[in-house]
C-alpha cells in the first residue's frame, strides 16, 4: 500500500500534545509528518514512515513541530486605548474604582461605538496577523465593546470578516453582557431584557455567533441576571461561557457548570466547591495570567485545586485595552510558569490542546494526531520547554494552518 502526501516533513521532533503518546509532550523525536487535503495523514518515527508518494517534502533540520497555538480568550476587535488608565492603576486607582467612576470597559465601549467597521477590521487584521506570526492558528473573538445592538453586530461581522480574509480559525463570542452602558445606569435587568430579547436573538439569526459569554461580578452582573443570559443562549442553541471569580466570589462558576459551559474563565477567587462543580460537568478552566500581571492582583487561581479535581487548564491572552494588551501567547506560558507554578509542558498543552477544548474544538485542532486539520507550528529550538523559557522572541519559524504554508521553507520535489 503506498500513502499519499500534499507534503511531508521530514528531519522533525514532534510535541503532539496527545495524550494517548505516553512521553513527555506527547513527544517523537526522528520524526516525519504527512498532510493530504489539509489534515493530518500519518505521523511516527521515520523509521516506520510506509511507501508514500509526497507532493513536497519538507526538511525541518531537526526542527520542533508542535500544534498551532489556540488562543481560546482575546477581546481584539475594539476602538481606541485605555493608555491613560494605565497610568492612573501605577498611580494607586483600582480596576474596580476606575470602572465605577465611567472608566473601564464603559470608556473602550464609546470608542468602539464612534469607529468605522472598516477601521476596526483594519486594526483587528494587524493584531491577527502579529498573532499568526506567533505560532497561532485558532483565535477566539468577543464582542462586548458595543453593549448596543449596533455595534455588537459589527464587532462580531469584523470577526466574521477576519475569518473569510486570513489563514486563520476564529472562533466568535457575543459578549452582550460585559458592562452596563450608560444609557441603562441603574437599570441593569432592563439592560439583560434587551441582551436576550432583542441583541441575542439577532445575532443567532445571523448566525454570528458560535458561543456567548458574560462577566459575572460584583462590577458587572449577577448570577441571577446571568443566568437569563445562558437560559437565552440556550434557547437558541449556542454554546456558554463565563468570566468568573476574578475579582470577588460570585458563584459564577457553579452557574457556568450548571449550563455545562465549556469554560469559565480568570477563577482567581473560585472555591473548592465551584471547581468540584466545574469537574463534574467537564468545564475548562482558562487561566488569564496577562489580566493577573497587569492588574497587579495578588491571589492566584487555584492550581492545586484544579489538579485535585481533575478540571483541565487552558491559557489564553485576554488580549484586550485595559486590562491584558498582550498579543504573545508564550508570554503568557512564561507567566503561567512563573507567577502560577505550572510546568511548561503544562501551559503547552494549556496553550494547544485545552484551548482547543474550551472552544469545542479538540476533535479539530490542538493536536498532532492523524485525522485532525493540519494546523502546525514550527520552532527552530532544541527543546518544547524553550517555548516558555525565552521571552521576547515570538516568532516561530513557519506556521501551516490546514496544511498550507504561511511561511516558505527549503523544499524539493517529492
Amino acid at each position: 500500500m503506498t500513502l499519499h502526501f500534499d507534503t511531508l516533513f521530514i528531519n522533525a521532533n514532534l510535541a503532539t500534545m496527545n495524550p494517548q503518546i505516553v512521553a513527555p509532550y506527547g513527544t517523537i523525536t526522528d520524526a516525519a509528518l504527512g498532510v493530504k487535503d489539509g489534515r493530518i495523514a500519518w505521523l511516527g518515527r521515520r523509521a516506520d514512515i510506509p511507501n508514500y508518494e509526497a507532493g513536497k517534502i519538507y526538511d525541518c533540520e531537526n526542527a520542533w513541530l508542535t500544534p498551532g497555538l489556540v488562543d481560546c480568550h482575546t477581546h481584539l476587535v475594539f476602538g481606541g486605548n485605555r493608555a491613560s488608565e494605565f497610568e492612573l492603576r501605577l498611580q494607586g486607582a483600582s480596576y474596580a474604582k476606575i470602572a465605577k467612576s465611567g472608566g473601564g470597559i464603559v470608556s473602550t465601549v464609546n470608542a468602539t461605538r464612534k469607529t468605522s467597521k472598516d477601521d476596526l477590521y483594519r486594526q483587528a487584521e494587524l493584531r491577527v496577523c502579529a498573532m499568526g506570526k506567533k505560532g497561532v492558528t485558532t483565535i477566539e473573538i468577543k464582542s462586548g465593546y458595543g453593549l448596543d445592538i449596533e455595534t455588537e453586530i459589527k464587532m462580531l461581522e469584523v470577526a466574521q470578516m477576519l475569518a473569510a480574509k486570513n489563514n486563520m480559525r476564529i472562533q466568535k463570542t457575543f459578549l452582550g453582557a460585559h458592562a452596563l452602558p450608560l444609557e441603562y445606569k441603574d437599570r441593569p435587568d432592563a439592560y439583560i431584557d434587551l441582551v436576550c430579547h432583542e441583541i441575542l436573538p439577532e445575532i443567532a439569526r445571523r448566525k454570528l455567533a458560535d458561543a456567548v459569554d458574560g462577566f459575572c461580578e460584583n462590577i458587572a452582573f449577577s448570577v441571577a441576571q446571568i443566568r437569563r443570559v445562558f437560559e437565552a443562549a440556550k434557547k437558541h442553541g449556542l454554546a456558554i461561557k463565563l468570566h468568573a471569580e476574578q475579582l470577588s466570589n460570585q458563584g459564577g462558576a457553579k452557574l457556568a457548570a450548571e449550563f455545562g459551559a465549556l469554560s469559565a474563565d480568570h477563577l482567581e477567587y473560585i472555591d473548592e466547591a465551584g471547581v468540584m462543580a466545574m469537574a463534574k460537568a467537564g468545564t475548562i478552566a482558562v487561566l488569564l495570567p496577562g489580566a493577573f500581571y497587569y492588574l497587579k492582583e495578588t491571589q492566584k487561581p487555584p492550581i492545586d485545586l484544579f489538579e485535585k479535581h481533575g478540571v483541565p487548564m487552558a491559557l489564553a491572552t485576554d488580549f484586550n485595552p485595559g486590562s491584558s494588551p498582550i498579543s504573545s501567547p508564550r508570554l503568557i506560558m512564561n507567566m503561567a510558569c512563573t507567577l502560577f507554578g505550572l510546568t511548561p509542558e503544562q501551559a503547552l498543552t494549556a496553550i494547544t490542546l485545552n484551548g482547543a477544548r474550551a472552544l469545542g474544538l479538540d476533535g479539530e485542532t490542538g493536536s498532532l494526531a492523524a485525522g485532525k486539520s493540519a494546523d502546525i507550528a514550527i520552532w527552530k529550538i532544541q527543546h518544547p520547554a524553550e517555548l516558555c523559557y525565552w521571552v521576547g522572541d515570538d516568532d516561530c519559524h513557519a506556521r501551516v494552518y490546514q496544511g498550507k504554508f504561511m511561511k516558505n521553507m527549503d523544499s524539493k520535489d517529492g
